[in-house]
């Protein structure tokens, strides 16, 4: 699907020369010719990108750029036909990713575009990767996979009690430290919980047999004596 592209601009003839060009790109393009115009199609539409005009009827482009930064983290190359450092400066506060002073070449202009939308693209599929490896722990041969609620041994999906898997999976998110007996089941078990620490020695032995290369030598789940369990991965 092509890239959309709002363009804001109250020159007719400037917003037309942009339009044809963008779309002669493979981009689609849509316009707006004030600011309170550019707010509303901008969640509307929700563009890939957003060339601004500072110089608007009624709302400039200063205002539009301050509130759809409020929401949304379009990347917006602002407009005008100053070349005042206080107004790029201005622009880059309010939010703006980019400047171009007019007059400017449409080969420069598509440049910066190009370029805008590829660090926005990278900047995605960063927070995707993020996200993806926040879904799953690795620790050596041990996957805890959130998305399927799923844990792996030496690629053999192992069979975990529900508690189980909590268990783990609390361990998981709280590597290296030092847990209570008490501290894990208010989180595992939940505060009004009724029974005794004795549960989660149960459980840890559980888990212990099923991860652990020798569970009588845990290297996983250690026990800290009068303190309660690290989990080193």
């Amino acid at each position: 699907m092509a890239e959309k592209i709002l363009v804001v601009e109250d020159d007719r003839t400037l917003q037309e020369t942009l339009q044809y060009n963008l779309n002669h790109q493979g981009y689609q393009v849509i316009t707006a010719a004030d600011g309170a115009t550019a707010v509303e199609m901008s969640k509307k539409e929700n563009p890939d990108l957003i060339l601004l005009d500072i110089m608007l009827p009624g709302m400039d482009g200063f205002e539009v750029c301050r509130i759809i930064r409020k929401e949304q983290t379009i990347p917006i190359l602002m407009l005008t036909a100053r070349d005042d450092e206080i107004d790029r400066v201005v622009g880059l506060e309010m939010g703006a990713d980019d400047y171009l002073t007019k007059p400017f070449s449409m080969r420069e202009l598509i440049a910066r575009v190009k370029a805008l939308l590829r660090r926005a693209h990278i900047i995605q599929e960063s927070l995707q990767t993020q996200t993806a490896q926040k879904m799953e722990y690795r620790f050596a041969n041990l996957v805890i996979d959130q998305e399927r609620r799923e844990v792996k041994l030496a690629d053999t999906i192992l069979e975990l009690k529900p508690k189980e898997y909590d268990l783990l999976l609390y361990f998981a998110e709280n590597k290296g430290h030092v847990l209570s007996r008490e501290k894990i089941l208010e989180q595992v078990w939940g505060w009004d919980y009724f029974g005794d620490s004795r549960t989660v020695d149960v459980h840890v032995r559980w888990l212990r047999e099923k991860i652990e290369i020798d569970p009588a030598d845990p290297q996983r789940i250690i026990t800290v004596r009068s303190a309660g369990y690290r989990f080193d991965g």
